[in-house]
């Protein structure tokens, strides 16, 4: 612990040092400028607006695009800034936080909607907050500033998702999200154009989350999340869709970056390739969490590393060509003797690796459309060996491998000025082995289990078609149906799922929308394989209806208020726990993966009512307030209704901040959740048998205490003539309360335990860009 101590206290140190070295060297701000460049384009047609304008406002500075859509404006002050961009005929919009770097130029890449015919009267406002008509409902988009400078996400994706009120509060240790009562299993992930099943490390088998993300955020251009209702394009999940965009490199100069924060040790390279006609990045990092793992309080000593890159390169005006790859590599190791200091039940080792590749070629075929067409290959790796502390004996032995070889192609076409249309199709061919002994053991209800051992290997294949069409035969009235189908070779499902959604404009600033929509999802292959009989289990099935009221409180500030109910049917059930929802156990990683006999009659329900309150920075201020209630639940075999283990009922969380100048930020994020259900100990079976055993009588009966969290951050940017360097230090966690992780039986101690999530955390970062 002392080492850690050292570790905090020199970084912190570190940084108020530099701080304050460079304070003395740094000038005003306003005297070091830098440069925008960028592309503005048809949000749907993705042509070329020649002509279109922007404006940095609160200037006088502004430019136009020229034929294909490209503008450069040179000497632009550094700092953050607003850009409004308009182009007649199309809506107008504000991007914020806009960061210009000394001595760099940065690239904004600009979709412009379509605007319906206006009557005469109606002022035209400028747009904070883009539409989506295909997802009129559940959606919220981030740009990149936003997820780098959160105070409780430390630059990760889904940590910054789960602010929002339609995602529960899971646990600090994992960024499992778990969207209007479904389970993290139930989530996708895209990045342009190609679908990752998982973004971060340490991947849980079956799950979408893990305990810190693989991407880097310097990287990230747009994120958008749908918590319900997205469109026929997306399928295969049942509960949300992330679209994640990556910006492209600098064109004009080669730039880099060194940085140390949460994420661990890194750099950044870009720069242009054949004569400005494309780009690439380069990104590689290495953590230092194994020296942190005390302060952390995760019980364990992660080491990792993650490797990334991007390259784009137009082949002409109407084809643009990128390539991109993701890959991660993670290791855990920790000892007997560390186990029992930490109190775990077991000790090994787990080394695993991940790693997506692929190319999206975007294709404009006229000024009505254009398609994008992506091909990949990704895979995954685990090796893991653990034995009980307490005994030694096996628990679990084995690797899983995975490689999924995928086609995507997605085309967009504006039939007229109220007909638009988007249609493709997509396939995978998954190859999967796994090997797998495990060991007898109890499992959560105190039955014994046989020791036993898995090892298979599939080849299968999905393929799906989809079409969606928005029509829009009044001003302020457009609708979206889409329909979408799947198969699966593997257990021969297939399936059609319809969607529909609809946005009326009761006036200018207030929309009233709804979706509703079928969506069905596959079930893992390491659930199908387990015998001849899952091939049979029917796939689980989602019924979304969303129903919503947005109000512009003004061009910067938006109110949304909706409702939602979902139903699900066919979730696969274990007769020999019929008490449990298995769905929630496999995502969480509590369950061992090996179940035989599983049957399809699970049903599931979860309703509830959310405010989100967004505003946008103008003037210093800007943040996020939001607020739910819900309920979620599932009916076991027993027959008894139950509620599932994310069912927070009450979520009220606020991240924001204040920015008075271009070198100050202060931010912070607090969020209050109702304690989830858990499962008490039968205190008597476990102490008889020294390991966890459940009250099957009293299956989620009880709920953990309420957690609360308060995250504060404060940022220092510093400009020099060509370089940059952005300093901070946050606190997470930052009035150190005691949030219950889970209680157990301590097989070391022989009693009751609790183990806690995240103490006090101070976090430190450099990013210095040259």
């Amino acid at each position: 612990m002392r080492r850690v101590a050292k570790l905090i206290t020199a970084a912190v140190v570190l940084s108020i040092l530099l701080s304050c070295g460079v304070a003395a060297q740094t000038d005003s701000t306003s005297r070091k400028t830098g440069g925008l460049k960028g592309q503005i384009v048809d949000a749907q047609t993705r042509s070329p607006l020649s002509g279109a304008s922007l404006l940095i406002l609160g200037s006088q500075q502004g430019t136009g695009a020229d034929a294909d859509g490209h503008f450069s404006l040179k000497d632009v002050p550094v700092g953050s800034c607003k850009v409004k961009f308009s182009s007649i005929g199309y809506e107008t919009l504000v991007k914020t936080d806009v960061i210009v770097r000394s001595g760099r130029a940065t690239y904004l890449q600009v979709e412009l909607s379509p605007r319906p015919l206006e009557t005469q009267g109606v002022v035209v406002q400028a747009d904070y907050f883009p539409e989506t008509p295909a997802e009129p409902t559940g959606s919220t988009a981030f740009n990149g500033e936003e997820v780098r400078r959160s105070a409780g996400a430390g630059g990760d994706v889904s940590r910054i998702v789960s602010i929002l009120p339609s995602v529960a509060k899971t646990n600090d240790q994992s960024n499992c999200l778990a969207v209007r009562g479904g389970s993290p299993a139930e989530n996708s992930f895209y990045l342009d154009n190609i679908e990752i099943p998982n973004i971060n490390h340490y991947p849980l088998q079956g799950s979408s989350g893990g305990p810190i993300g693989l991407l880097n955020n310097d990287f990230i251009q747009d994120v958008s999340f749908s918590a319900g209702g997205f469109s026929a394009i997306y399928g295969d999940r049942l509960s949300s869709v992330t679209d994640i965009t990556f910006r492209e490199g600098d064109r004009d100069q080669f730039d880099a970056q060194l940085e140390m924060g949460l994420a661990g040790l890194g750099a950044v390279a870009e720069g242009p390739i054949a004569r400005k006609k494309g780009s690439w990045m380069l990104s590689i990092r290495r953590s230092y969490l194994d020296l942190l793992v005390d302060a952390i309080g995760t019980g364990v000593a992660p080491r990792y590393s993650d490797y990334q890159g991007k390259v784009v390169y137009n082949l002409s005006p109407r084809h643009k060509v990128e390539v991109l790859g993701v890959a991660g590599v993670d290791f855990i190791d920790f000892s007997k003797s560390q186990a029992k200091d930490q109190g775990n039940e077991a000790y090994g080792s787990y080394k695993g690796y991940e790693y997506a590749m692929g190319a999206n070629w975007q294709f404009l075929w006229n000024k009505q459309g254009y398609s994008e067409t992506s091909v990949s290959i990704l895979g995954d790796r685990m090796d893991s060996k653990f034995r009980e502390t307490k005994s030694d004996l096996l628990l679990s032995d084995g690797n899983n491998k995975q490689q999924s070889y995928q086609f995507r192609n997605v085309n967009h076409y504006r039939l007229n000025d109220a007909a638009y249309t988007e249609f493709g199709v997509e396939g995978k061919h998954v190859v999967s082995h796994r090997n797998f002994y495990y060991g007898e053991y109890t499992n959560s209800l105190g039955d014994t289990i046989p020791a036993g051992r898995t090892d298979d290997r599939i080849e299968s294949s999905k393929e799906a078609a989809f079409a969606d069409l928005t029509l829009t035969p009044l001003p302020r009235f457009s609708t979206t149906m889409g329909l979408r189908y799947d198969r699966f070779e593997y257990n021969k499902h297939s399936h059609l799922s319809p969607r529909l959604a609809f946005s009326l404009k009761l006036n200018p600033q207030t929309s009233l929308n709804a979706s509703t929509g079928v969506y069905y999802q596959n079930l893992p292959l390491a659930v199908l394989t387990q015998s001849e009989d899952s091939q049979k289990l029917k796939d689980p099935v989602a019924y979304h209806f969303v129903l919503g009221l947005t109000r512009l409180l003004s061009e910067n500030t938006r109110l949304t208020v909706e409702g939602y109910y979902k139903k699900n049917d066919h979730y696969p059930l274990d007769p020999a726990q019929p008490q449990l929802f298995i769905v929630d156990l496999f995502a969480a990683g509590r369950s061992f993966t090996v179940i035989n006999g599983l049957v399809d009659r699970g049903r599931a329900e979860s309703y509830g009512i959310e405010l989100t309150l967004q505003k946008k920075l103008v003037r210093g201020v800007y943040g996020i307030a939001c607020g739910s209630y819900s309920k979620s639940r599932y009916e076991g075999l027993d027959g008894i209704w139950r509620n599932r283990d994310y069912d927070n009922r009450f979520i009220f969380g606020v991240e924001g901040g204040y920015k008075p100048n271009n070198k100050w930020e202060f931010s912070l994020r607090w969020v209050y959740a109702g304690g989830p259900p858990y499962t008490p100990l039968d205190i008597d079976a476990s102490a008889a048998i020294n390991r966890s055993v459940l009250d099957k009588n009293r299956v989620n009966e009880l709920r953990y205490p309420a957690y609360h969290s308060l995250n504060l951050r404060v940022d220092r940017r510093y400009t020099f003539s060509h370089t940059n360097l952005v300093t901070y230090l946050a606190i997470w966690n930052a009035y150190n309360r005691k949030n219950v992780s889970n209680y157990y039986w301590n097989e070391v101690d022989r009693k009751p335990d609790t183990i806690y999530q995240w103490t006090l955390l101070p976090v430190a970062g450099i990013e210095f860009e040259f």
